[in-house]
Formats: C-alpha cells, structure tokens, sequence
C-alpha cells in the first residue's frame, strides 16, 4: 500500500495508467503535461504536486513534488485541498463537477479539458486501482 502522495504512489499510478487501454483510447490525441496540485488543510504546510507527461494515451513520465520543491511550468494545473483529493480518489466527486462546483480549480484550458473528460474519468477511475493509504 502506497502513501498518498508519494514518490511510490506516483509511480504505481502512472504504470497502472500506462496498463489501461480504456485510457490509451480516451486520451489519444491528447497532448500535454499536468499537475495535480495537493494544497493543504493546514495554513502554513507547503503544496504537494504530481507531475504528469501525458502523450497520446499514454504516461511518459511521473513524479511527485514535496513541499518545498518548485514545480515546473505545464500545460494545466488541478488544484484542490487534500479532502477533496481523497473524495476524488474514492469517487465522491466527479473531476470536471469537482471544478464547476469550486472543489477544484483548474489552471489551462478548460475547452480543451472538456473535450477530454472522458480521459479524465478513466484518469480518476485508475486511482483507485492504486492501493493507497492517506
């Protein structure tokens, strides 16, 4: 079981999404790295992040960001507190109503992230296949 986010985490994620053909299907044509920013519930603790390289259905490459450590400059951004990633990941939240209802934000085109959100449900569905402890 994997710690939630970490570099362990990060890496079992993105081989499970490397071994899923229904998110090599829904994100073909998709070009473009993303972060997924983890804000803290406490003021004063830094952002975690995972980085992912995403290229026509699959992930060329993944890892994650301690607090601390400046993340690079992506396409996209999807920003949330830690509770809300934990009802993302247990799918209690839906990643494009998480956005719509203010759970989440996102930073980068929202047309293009609509036209795509077929890839970002199987993206949200592949982390439960994770197993990960918080």
């Amino acid at each position: 079981m994997s710690k939630f986010p970490s570099d362990q985490w990060v890496s079992e994620y993105a081989e499970k999404l490397n071994e899923s053909k229904e998110y090599e299907e829904a994100g073909k044509t998709w070009e473009g790295d993303l972060l997924f920013v983890i804000k803290p519930e406490e003021a004063g603790k830094g952002e975690e992040c995972i980085y992912l390289d995403l290229f026509h259905g699959k992930c060329r490459g993944a890892r994650f960001i301690p607090a601390g450590k400046d993340p690079p400059k992506t396409a996209f951004r999807y920003i949330g507190k830690m509770s809300n990633w934990r009802k993302l990941m247990n799918n209690e939240i839906d990643p494009i109503k998480g956005i719509l209802t203010g759970k989440f934000k996102l930073e980068g085109s929202m047309m293009k992230i609509m036209r795509y959100s077929k890839a970002a449900k199987v993206m949200v569905d592949t982390v439960s296949k994770v197993p990960t402890e918080y």
